[in-house]
Parts: structure tokens; C-alpha cells; sequence
């Protein structure tokens, strides 16, 4: 992070710039944006927000109830928005420049805060919260990447026994057996039809999912267990509560609670861990080591360099206005001032060569090797949408960077030689990922094998990875009650007037418990920003210019790239209009775009663009 050094008793005390006054963070010169468009976008939106419009918003809701009464008034905010009185419109006037009046707060007469229509409620205003569409998220959602097989029931723990108790899960087969199609816990195991969303081990009022996957190629929920550290200490494990799927009735409302704190659990584990750190973050090291070890005219500098446009830049304004103590960031998801500290701890887990897609889905047992599959790889569950297109991309990607490197390199010597590629090396691993420099399985760097894997998964990363994990936050999460970013209560006990509310009004406890009125603004107002695409943006198999290399095998190479990804995409689309692919559209009738490589500039919920450029 940047900071600006003040000289007190202590000389390592460090204060962050002053923003009040300026926008005009450090970034390397020739990582600034090079796009005015993006620029201006993202400093006056993200500073109105944050610094203008965020005092203003609170007293407006300060002097209303925080809550929404239904989710009819939660829909007003995209058919009419909220009304605002003059006094308020009047300091937004002044202090926010008209163009972004008519990009984030349009006006509707006097009326502000009028959103876009996310796409998960376009069809249907209540289909997401059904429980099929609940779990096709997981597959198809903001943040695919987390699922995996379970292969021992009840799920364990691996946290410390010593320090945390017995923190295995308190789900029996009583809770589950009735809604497996017949089956016995141990035989659905045994043919790798049970799946867990597991955030235990990483958070407070951690969430246990499980799920089995149906004959017609759905995901079942089956139970969520919620655990709370125990009040006589850690020791002594957990205290838990299981959930189980049921129609109506409280223990309906019960289950609606459930499902919304899943979903507050894995909004912060996205933002935090699968968006944050593990984008944004770990590619800027490869960016800084690029620059100062590779001359603009080695050809890894030429693979690698569009896709690390704009990154150094829009982390430099995300640590000083989102992710920052006191930022937006830490008001709108539930990590609050532990945001940060969260995802500094779950870097540790962080392993580079499990980054290549292939790997994530073997290591958390949704695939399994098969020649005889395409890519060698069989997907458990067949309709897997992120994976599936995934792999299509990864692939390309791969095969696209072979193609590159062998121009350059005929064999594994020629590696060894390259001087500045193994200073590059060097430098990446004991300097810009110093934390992890011991590690065994950073790749050696000795062979062609090990540079083209590599080059494989930084582009990976800094472009499919990050806009499948980017582009839905507004589609899906543009519309609180289905994506929750933060929960202000815990589940009402029998005999509380909490629990008498919930039997009364249970949709006004469900956004009571959820969406407050500022906090669902705010964070709308957010994800609406960097869901957006600018109009000059690069995508995958594109470049700035035609002129970036004059080796014709290389600019060849890159053709049959581009016209692969082409492809790829109306193959994505052909699979979308098949009504077999259930996971693809759900019962919100939203077709997974989230990995077309195309897009126009905007809302598009589509589009790889080359680099973590928002």
C-alpha cells in the first residue's frame, strides 16, 4: 500500500494520503491509464461514493427506517427509485459532476438511486429463491470456485483439535437421507454425487453446505449447518445448528434464514479471497518482476504485457478508496475492519501451480483424470458451467502460448540461458511472492513445459478467472436479497420477539436480517462500478495494435488464437439455447455469459477482457 511517511516519536508511523484533496495516487508511469474514459469513471465515481455521497446517504436513512419493509420497496430501487429530499439532491448536485449523475444516480424527476435491472430478477422476481437456483450459483453464480466433492460423512475440520475442539459437523444422515433419490449416504460418496459449500474452518458463523447432485443434473441443497465459536472458549469446539429444506411453514422461514447466510459467508469470501487476492492481488507481483527484469523486446515481455493493462492502477485506487481502513469495502460486506487481516491470512493457502484451472478442479475432487474425455479431464457434475467453458478457455490459452513460445525457445537449453527470463524468475519468487519463496512447487523454470504452464496461468488469471468471478457481481449480487453481503442478526430463538416477528412477517425479518436501506445502496452502487466495462476495452485474443510483434509465426500463432476464441464462444452459445443444460439458465431463466469472450462497453454481465483492468 502507499503511504505518506509522518515524522512522529515513532519513525515507522506511516498515514494514508489525504483523498479529500486528491485522487493522485503513485503509479508507475507507464501503468497509469491509458484511457481517459476509465479513468475519470473510476476516480469520480468511486470518490463521490465513498467520500461525498456516503455521509449524505446516512442521513437520509437516519431519518427513515433502515430496513425495507418488503421486497416490493427493494424493487423500487430499479423501477423508480428512492426519494430523496431536496436538501440531500442538493449537496449531490454540487459535488458530483453530471455525468456521473447520469451513470450511477439517475434522475427520475427528484428521484435518485434508480438502478440498472440486475439480470436475476429480469424473468422472475422470485426465482432466486428457489433452492434449485441457490445451488445452480454455486456452479454458475459470482463465485464458482469454491464447491468440491465430499468424500467422508459427517464433513470434518481442519482446524487444530488441540486449539478449537471437535469442530466436525453435526449434520447426520437423519437430516439427509430422505432426499437422495433412494440412496444411502455411503453409495452416493462412493459414486461422488455428494458436494459441499464449505466456509467452516475460515470464518465466524461459518456455513456447511451439502448437496447432491440429481439424476436430471441439478444440485440438490440438502442441510446447512451454521457454527458459532463456543462461549467458554475455542477449546471446546462449536455450536452449531442444522438446517434442512422444507415448503412451508416457520421451518420454511428457518431455511430461507439459512440459505441467506450462506450467501452473506460466501459474498465476503468472494470479494475478499477468490476476487481480491486472488486476482488483483497476486498478479501485480508478476507485473512489477515483468517490468523490471524483461526488456519490451523479449518475447515473454511481448506475451505477457496486455495482460497486466490497468492492474497496477485500479489496485492502486482499490487500496486507497475500497479496501482500506474505513472504506467502502469493509461497510458493505460482513469481514468488516477484519477484511483485510482475512485475506492476509488466506494467502497462505495460496499455491501457484494449483491457479491452472485443470488442477482447482482435480484438487477439489469435481474432476477426475479420463483419457478418454476431452482435455483428459471428466467433470463430475457434467453441467458445470464455469467449468466447462472454462476449460475451453484454459485450453485455448495453453495451446496459444506453446504455439508463441516455440517459436522462441526449440528447446528446454535454450530456458536455462535466457538470462533474464530466469532473473524474472528469481525475482517473482524470492521478491514479489517472498512470503512463499521456500515453497517446493513454485515451478523450477528449467524446461519449455514448466515456462509455457506458467505463462499459461498468468494469463489465466488476469483475464477468464477474473471476469468469471467479476462481471456477475452486478447480474447477480445488483439485487441484495439474492446475493447478501451482511447479516446484522443471528437466527431467532423460540420464545424471543424476534422469532414471534419471523412467524409473523417472515420477509421482513429476511431483509431486516440482510438488507438495510443504506448498506443495500451503497453496495449496489459498488458492484454496479466494477461490473462495468469500459468502451476502449481490450479482450482476449485482441491486442492494442496489429503492430505488437513483426514475427509472422508469432502473428500467425496469435490468429488462430483469436479465431479459436471465436469459436469458443458461439460454442458457449449453441449450449446456452439447449434447455437439457439446466445449470446454464436456472429457474431465473439467466443464461451463463459470464465467460463469452466478447462484450460491447457497459453492463453486459459478458466479456474477457485481457487484463484485471477494473
Amino acid at each position: 500500500m502507499l503511504y505518506v511517511v509522518v515524522i512522529l516519536a515513532d519513525p515507522k508511523y506511516e498515514s494514508r494520503l489525504n483523498l479529500a484533496l486528491s485522487l493522485n495516487i503513485y503509479v508507475p508511469r507507464d501503468e497509469r491509464f491509458g484511457h481517459l474514459k476509465l479513468a475519470d469513471f473510476l476516480s469520480y465515481a468511486l470518490k463521490s461514493i465513498v467520500q461525498v455521497l456516503k455521509p449524505e446517504f446516512e442521513s437520509i436513512f437516519d431519518k427513515t427506517p433502515n430496513e425495507f419493509d418488503s421486497f416490493e420497496d427493494v424493487l423500487k430501487l430499479y423501477e423508480g427509485g428512492l426519494e430523496v429530499p431536496e436538501g440531500v439532491v442538493k449537496v449531490i448536485r454540487d459535488n458530483v459532476p453530471l455525468e456521473m449523475l447520469k451513470e450511477i444516480f439517475r434522475t427520475d424527476g427528484e428521484r435518485f438511486l434508480k438502478f440498472p435491472l440486475p439480470q436475476v430478477i429480469a424473468v422472475d422476481k422470485f426465482a432466486w429463491r428457489t433452492d434449485e437456483e441457490f445451488a445452480r450459483e454455486m456452479l454458475a453464480g459470482i463465485n464458482p470456485v469454491m464447491i468440491r466433492s465430499l468424500e467422508e460423512f459427517p464433513p470434518a475440520s481442519k482446524l487444530d483439535p488441540k486449539v478449537y475442539g471437535d469442530q466436525t459437523s453435526t449434520i447426520t444422515k437423519e437430516h439427509i437421507e430422505s432426499n437422495l433419490e433412494g440412496h444411502t449416504i455411503n453409495e452416493v460418496i462412493i459414486e461422488r454425487k455428494l458436494f459441499i459449500l464449505d466456509h467452516h474452518d475460515a470464518l465466524t458463523y461459518a456455513s456447511r453446505t451439502l448437496l447432491f447432485l440429481q439424476k436430471n443434473g441439478t444440485l440438490k441443497p440438502l442441510a446447512i449447518e451454521l457454527s458459532l465459536p463456543h462461549p467458554e472458549g475455542d477449546q471446546h469446539g462449536a455450536i452449531s445448528k442444522v438446517f434442512v429444506p422444507e415448503e412451508k411453514g416457520v421451518e420454511n422461514s428457518l431455511w430461507q434464514l439459512a440459505k441467506g447466510y450462506v450467501g452473506v459467508v460466501d459474498s465476503g469470501y468472494h470479494q475478499l479471497i477468490s476476487h481480491w487476492l486472488h486476482t488483483h492481488a497476486v498478479i501485480e507481483p508478476f507485473i512489477i518482476a515483468t517490468n523490471r527484469q524483461l526488456s519490451v523486446l523479449h518475447p515473454i515481455y511481448k506475451l505477457l504485457h496486455p495482460h497486466y493493462r490497468d492492474t497496477m492502477n485500479i489496485n492502486a485506487l482499490g487500496r486507497q478508496i475500497l479496501i482500506n481502513a474505513g472504506g467502502a469495502l469493509e461497510v458493505t460486506v460482513f469481514t468488516s475492519k477484519y477484511s483485510m487481516e482475512f485475506s492476509s491470512m488466506l494467502y497462505k493457502d495460496w499455491v501457484f501451480p494449483e491457479q491452472a484451472l485443470p488442477q482447482d478442479l482435480l484438487k477439489r475432487g469435481v474432476a477426475v483424470k479420463d483419457s478418454s474425455c476431452p482435455h483428459g479431464l471428466k467433470l463430475l457434475i457434467e453441467d458445470y458451467p464455469f467449468a466447462v467453458d472454462g476449460l475451453e478457455i484454459w485450453f485455448a490459452i495453453k495451446t496459444w502460448v506453446q504455439d508463441y513460445c516455440s517459436v522462441y525457445y526449440k528447446d528446454d537449453e535454450s530456458i536455462k540461458k535466457d538470462a533474464e527470463l530466469q532473473s524474472w524468475w528469481k525475482e517473482l519468487r524470492e521478491k514479489g511472492h517472498g512470503d512463499k519463496k521456500e515453497e517446493i512447487w513454485w515451478p523450477k523454470m528449467q524446461t519449455r513445459e514448466e515456462l509455457i504452464e506458467t505463462c499459461t496461468i498468468i494469463i489465466w488469471i488476469a483475464s477468464a478467472l477474473h471476469a468469471a468471478i467479476n462481471f456477475g457481481q452486478y447480474p447477480y449480487g445488483g439485487y441484495p436479497p439474492n446475493r447478501p453481503a451482511i447479516s446484522s442478526k443471528l437466527v431467532p430463538e423460540k420464545g424471543t420477539p424476534e422469532y414471534d416477528e419471523l412467524l409473523a412477517n417472515p420477509d421482513k425479518t429476511y431483509l431486516k436480517t440482510f438488507t438495510s436501506q443504506f448498506k443495500a445502496v451503497l453496495g449496489i452502487s459498488l458492484v454496479e462500478i466494477l461490473s462495468r466495462h469500459s468502451s476502449d476495452e481490450v479482450y482476449l485474443g485482441q491486442r492494442d495494435t496489429e503492430n505488437w510483434t513483426s514475427d509472422a509465426e508469432a502473428l500467425e500463432a496469435f490468429a488462430k488464437f483469436g479465431k479459436k476464441i471465436e469459436d469458443i464462444e458461439e460454442g458457449m452459445k449453441r449450449m446456452n439455447n439447449d434447455e437439457k443444460l439446466r445449470n446454464r439458465y436456472g429457474p431465473v431463466k439467466m443464461p451463463y455469459t459470464l465467460l463469452y469472450p466478447s462484450s460491447e462497453g457497459g453492463l453486459t454481465g459478458r466479456g474477457i477482457p485481457n487484463s484485471v483492468s477494473i
